[in-house]
C-alpha cells in the first residue's frame, strides 16, 4: 500500500535515556514521543521489541512474538503499585553512555519475582489473567524460558530428550515443577503489553505512529522452534540441516552466516501460512507498519549447509513468494508492510515487490558510487519508497563521511551541492527533499554523531546494540531544524 507523505526518526527503546541500564517503555519513551511531536515528526521506528538471546541481537530472540522484558519500565510498575521506592533503588543504575544487557537482565528477573509476588492481591490480578488467558503464544513462550533458564540457559536441543522431544509427560511436570518460574515469565510479557499499549495511545494522542520491524528468520535456541519444530529444516536433534545468511556483499566478502533455521515452506503453505499470519497480527498489534527485514528471503534465501565455516558455500533457493502475501491479505486486509529490498536483490525481487505495491528502501550513503543510474540517488527515487540517511547497520553519517573515497565526495557535491560542514545534516534535507512517501533519518545523524555512535556492525559479533542516548541530548534545536525542513518539503507532521 502506499504511505501518505511523512518522516519520522530511527531509534530503538533501549537506546532511550533513563535512570536504568536500559532504555524502557518509560519517561524516556513518553518524552522521545514528544519530542518528535515538537519536531513535527510522525514517525518512530525501531528494531525488533523481542527477548533478545545471543549477542544481544534484537534480529536473535527467544520468541517471534514476545516482547523483551528488559523494556518494561520499573517506574511505571511503581507508579501502578507493583514495585516500592525500595524495589527501584535496588536495580542497577545506568553506568556510562551504553546500554548494559547483563545488569538489565538481572534487574529483569528481580523485577519478575517482586511483581509475580504483587499481583495476586492487586487490583490489575484480573487485568494480568485475562492477559493470560487470551495470549495464545504465552504459555509455550514462559514454559520455554523457565525449562531453559532451569537448564543453566542451555540450548533446548541440548535439554534432556523427553523435553526436547515435547513428550506431554515431561511438559507436565515441567510445568508443575516451574511453576513460579513461568508466572514470572507470564506477569512481564503482561507488562510489557500493558506499558506498551500506554506508549502507543500517548503517541497516536500526539500524531505520531510507531514503526516496527519483523526479522523473516527467528533463532534456532526460541519458544517459536521448540514449539513448532515440523515449520522449520532440522534433524531429529532438533538441530538445523541448512542455515540462513547472505552471499558475499557490500557489508562482508564471506557473505554473512546468521546460522538462524530455514523454514520448511511447503509445511507453512499447507495451512496456508497460519504462523505468520499469527505473527503479523499481533506484531500489528503493537505497530503501525512494519519493515519486513530481509525481503529477498521470501523470493529466494541463501541455503547454507549446517556447520559451514562462512556464507560462500551456499545457494540460492526459491521462497514462498506472493503465495505467503495473499494469504496473508485474506487474513489480515491490507498489509501496512515496507520491504527491506537492499543487498543482492535483482529484477525478480524489484517485480515481487512491486507487484505486491510494497514500499522498497533506499539508503542515500549507499548513492554516490558514480553509476547515474543508482536507484538510491534522490534524482533516481520514486513516491513508493523509504528513504534514509543511513539505516541500523550503517555507520553513522560523519562516520562514513569520514572513510568516503574521493570519488564519492565528487558525486554527492555534484548531485546535492557543495557540503555545508555538516554533512548528517545535508543527507536529512536531501532526504526530506526527496520526491519518496517517506523518510526516516537515525537520531545519531540528528545529533551529527561520528563512528563511536554505531549501532550495529554486521558480521561483526561484539560490540553492537549498546549505543544510548544521553538526557538532554536531543533538544529544542533539534526538534526546530527537523520541524523546519518536514514543512519546508510537505511532509506534514504532529506538530503544525
Amino acid at each position: 500500500m502506499r504511505f501518505p507523505r511523512s518522516s519520522g526518526l530511527l531509534l530503538h527503546p533501549t537506546a532511550l535515556p533513563g535512570r536504568f541500564a536500559c532504555g524502557d517503555l518509560g519517561p524516556g519513551a513518553h518524552a522521545f514521543v514528544d519530542f518528535l511531536s515538537h519536531a513535527g515528526q510522525s514517525l518512530w521506528q525501531m528494531l525488533p521489541l523481542g527477548p533478545t538471546g545471543f549477542g544481544d541481537s534484537p534480529y536473535q530472540c527467544y520468541s517471534a512474538f514476545a516482547g523483551n522484558p528488559t523494556l518494561v519500565s520499573p517506574e511505571r510498575l511503581a507508579v501502578d503499585g507493583l514495585l516500592t521506592g525500595d524495589d527501584l533503588a535496588r536495580l542497577p543504575a545506568r553506568a556510562g553512555r551504553h546500554t548494559d544487557y547483563a545488569a538489565a537482565a538481572q534487574a529483569a528477573r528481580a523485577i519478575a519475582a517482586s511483581v509475580a509476588a504483587n499481583i495476586a492481591t492487586h487490583p490489575l490480578r484480573d487485568d494480568f489473567e485475562d492477559f493470560r488467558t487470551r495470549t495464545t503464544w504465552l504459555a509455550e513462550f514462559s514454559r520455554f524460558m523457565a525449562i531453559r533458564d532451569a537448564h543453566g540457559g542451555a540450548s533446548w536441543p541440548e535439554w534432556p530428550e523427553p523435553l526436547r522431544r515435547r513428550d506431554p509427560a515431561a511438559l507436565a511436570e515441567a510445568s508443575r515443577a516451574l511453576a513460579g518460574a513461568i508466572r514470572g515469565h507470564d506477569v512481564m510479557q503482561w507488562a510489557f503489553a500493558r506499558q506498551w499499549r500506554a506508549l502507543r495511545e500517548h503517541a497516536h494522542a500526539r500524531g505520531v505512529e510507531l514503526f516496527g520491524d519483523a526479522p523473516i528468520f527467528v533463532s534456532g535456541d526460541s519458544a517459536d522452534v521448540w514449539s513448532r519444530p515440523e515449520l522449520f529444516e532440522l534433524d531429529e536433534h532438533g538441530r538445523p540441516t541448512v542455515v540462513a545468511g547472505v552471499p558475499p556483499d557490500y557489508f562482508s566478502a564471506t557473505g554473512q552466516l546468521w546460522g538462524n533455521p530455514l523454514y520448511n515452506w511447503d509445511t507453512h503453505a499447507r495451512d496456508r501460512f497460519r504462523w505468520w499470519g499469527d505473527r503479523l497480527a499481533w506484531l500489528f498489534q503493537l505497530v503501525d507498519r512494519v519493515r519486513l527485514d530481509h525481503f529477498i528471503g521470501f523470493v529466494r534465501f541463501w541455503e547454507v549447509p549446517a556447520g559451514a565455516p562462512d556464507a560462500r558455500g551456499g545457494r540460492w533457493q526459491p521462497g514462498p513468494g506472493e503465495g505467503l502475501f495473499r494469504a496473508l491479505s485474506e487474513r489480515l486486509g491490507s498489509l501496512r508492510l515496507v520491504a527491506e529490498d537492499l543487498g543482492e536483490t535483482d529484477d525478480e525481487v524489484a517485480e515481487v515487490r512491486d507487484r505486491l505495491g510494497l514500499p522498497g528502501m533506499c539508503v542515500l550513503q549507499f548513492a554516490f558510487d558514480g553509476d547515474r543510474g543508482n536507484p538510491f540517488l534522490p534524482r533516481n527515487h520514486v513516491a513508493n519508497r523509504v528513504v534514509y540517511t543511513g539505516t541500523h547497520d550503517n555507520d553513522t553519517t560523519i562516520g562514513w563521511w569520514a572513510t568516503a573515497s574521493e570519488a564519492e565526495r565528487a558525486t554527492l557535491r555534484a548531485e546535492l551541492g557543495p557540503a555545508s560542514g555538516d554533512i548528517a545534516w545535508d543527507l536529512i534535507a536531501a532526504g526530506m527533499g526527496s520526491i519518496a512517501d517517506t523518510f526516516v533519518a537515525p537520531v545519531q545523524d540528528v545529533l551529527s554523531l561520528g563512528s563511536e555512535a554505531r549501532f550495529n556492525t554486521p558480521g561483526c559479533p561484539d560490540g553492537n546494540w549498546t549505543w544510548r542516548l544521553a538526557e538532554g541530548e536531543l533538544g529544542a534545536p533539534h526538534a526546530e531544524r527537523l520541524r523546519a525542513l518536514a514543512a519546508a518539503h510537505d511532509r506534514p507532521g504532529a506538530a503544525r
